[in-house]
């Protein structure tokens, strides 16, 4: 079945790509989620209409993303978390907690934005990038430190 993606998803595709999938899949979860519509001549020429739209505001959107892109590479996340011996976390410090120490800071940011490179299991100084628009990626310090 032919669907147009309505969303970024990965895996199968970015906003606007006509994509071939299960027809049980667009049916039970695209569809429902609002993520994809089917691709009919009709919507297709709906979509192209919006896509051009869409493109105009993230062009104009990207001038203040790439500034506040800019804040938040600037900033050093410090995060306080348990250890045992040799540094090593009880746990790990997942993305949620860098989020919860940025709202802190007084910049809102959904956590699925926060990509981690590697999982954060021992003290020491990692970096989280954070996806502010879809052309433009801040990189964050991470410090974590012994409670």
């Amino acid at each position: 079945m032919k669907v147009i993606l309505k969303d970024d998803i990965e895996g199968l595709g970015n906003y606007g790509d006509t994509v071939n999938v299960a027809p049980g899949y667009a049916r039970n979860y695209l569809i429902p989620r609002k993520l994809a519509l089917e691709a009919t001549r009709h919507a297709v020429q709906l979509f192209e209409m919006e896509k051009t739209k869409r493109a105009k505001v993230l062009a104009e959107q990207k001038g203040s993303a790439e500034q506040f892109a800019a804040t938040l590479s600037a900033l050093k996340v410090t995060i306080k978390a348990k250890t045992g011996e040799e540094g090593k976390l009880f746990g790990s410090v997942t993305s949620s907690d860098i989020v919860s120490e940025l709202v802190k800071l007084g910049h809102e940011i959904d956590r699925k934005k926060v990509h981690l490179a590697e999982t954060i299991k021992a003290v020491g100084t990692y970096t989280a990038e954070i996806k502010v628009h879809p052309d433009v990626i801040a990189t964050v310090q991470v410090e974590v430190i012994s409670e």
